[in-house]
């Protein structure tokens, strides 16, 4: 259900691409045929959410929990709510901009989510507790509002920015296409070695939390460019890395994590660079061609009405029920792990958003900016923090 799910977002991405283009067919305005395409790309959209709610209700069925216990399971969720948060937003603007924007970050994300292992697999004691469905699922809500809200603001600085000037917005605007490239170019590369069936087996010491030394594997499904810290190369065929993982990236799939990363970058890096070549202007002009008939103000308010959905939803789930479980699985309410901490930043940068946009009237360019960094914390949080650093949110 989860494939169909996808192909129907796709569908709906094509659709509401063909609505913003605004060329006229059988002798319809451009505001006909937008909104002819806008309707067919929603109901598209709809019905791929709803096949997501059912492969989400048979996994939850399967598996006895939610299905939001590792990476793949959470990243999928999370691309369920930022389609529900888009099909709630777009029944009030009837904008299909936003689907054109919001609707490839959905399918991006669960893109993303398949490179992980899909297996079911049994609970860990420590998560064996109603408080997992409360605390991720609405963790999870909150971040799909986000996500409406940063294309919102990215919306609003492609249709206000002076890209033609080199000021810093425009300069800072397109390190944010740069960032996207490098999503694109992730999901590319995975999805390719995987096609082509590649798998290189290291072995390496692992010191795990008792102290104690064993011998663990590590299979790479991308080549090696960084291998593990004293790891031998197994699969004699296979390329050699080039060096091993620094002694800081703990865990034993420390560096098969930060080689996905380093692969992401030169991958995006190399995306970006063709992309502007082929072009000969800067990304952020094309996206922009798209938006010049948009009203600012409008845009501006998609923004602040998502975040302000989603704020109270992801206070809940990522601080309040999380304090509560963490204080019923270790006894604790706050542990300084890397992932609390991170919640913790992107939680008081929202606050700061709020707090500026109701006290200080920070609107417009101001206020975009802050809903398209904060979106980027939750990425850094979802994907860096998650994949890299190690600590007890490190699953999958």
């Amino acid at each position: 259900m989860l494939t169909i799910a996808f192909i129907f977002y796709c569908i709906a991405t094509i659709l509401f691409f063909v609505a913003v283009t605004g060329k006229s067919f059988r002798n319809r305005t451009p505001e006909e045929h937008g909104k002819r395409f806008g309707r067919f790309a929603y109901v598209m959209a709809t019905i791929g959410f709803l096949a997501h709610a059912v492969f989400i209700g048979m996994r939850w069925y399967i598996g006895g929990h939610i299905p939001t216990s590792n990476m793949f399971e959470f990243m999928q969720f999370l691309g369920f709510a930022m389609t529900l948060a888009f099909l709630g937003i777009y029944l009030i603007y009837r904008i299909p901009l936003i689907g054109a924007f919001v609707m490839p970050f959905s399918v991006i994300i669960i893109a993303y989510a398949a490179v992980f292992p899909r297996e079911v697999t049994p609970l860990i004691p420590a998560l064996q507790s109603y408080w997992l469905q409360i605390h991720v699922s609405t963790a999870a809500l909150g971040e799909g509002a986000f996500a409406v809200g940063f294309a919102g603001g990215l919306m609003y600085l492609l249709r206000t920015v002076n890209l033609k000037e080199d000021s810093a917005s425009a300069v800072w605007l397109e390190i944010v296409m740069w960032v996207i490239c490098t999503l694109i170019a992730f999901i590319v590369l995975v999805f390719s070695f995987q096609l082509a069936g590649y798998q290189a087996t290291f072995k390496a010491p692992f010191q795990m939390s008792t102290g104690q030394v064993v011998e663990s594997q590590v299979k790479y499904h991308i080549p090696a460019v960084v291998g593990p810290k004293d790891g031998t190369l197994e699969t004699t065929d296979k390329m050699k890395p080039w060096f091993e993982a620094p002694g800081f990236m703990k865990g034993n799939q420390a560096a098969r994590k930060f080689n996905t990363l380093i692969w992401s970058v030169a991958g995006g890096t190399l995306l970006y660079g063709v992309t502007r070549l082929a072009f000969r202007r800067r990304i952020s002009a094309i996206v922009s061609k798209w938006v010049q008939d948009l009203d600012p103000e409008l845009v501006d308010e998609i923004s602040y009405r998502a975040v302000a959905i989603g704020f109270p939803i992801f206070t809940l789930g990522a601080l309040i029920f999380a304090m509560i479980w963490a204080h019923e699985a270790w006894g604790r309410f706050w542990g300084w792990d890397p992932k609390e901490v991170w919640a913790l930043i992107t939680w008081l940068f929202y606050s700061a958003y709020l707090h500026l946009r109701l006290s200080r009237g920070w609107q417009g360019k101001k206020s975009a900016w802050m809903a398209v960094i904060g979106f980027i914390l939750v990425m850094f949080n979802l994907v860096f923090v998650n994949l890299v650093i190690s600590g007890l949110h490190s699953y999958a």
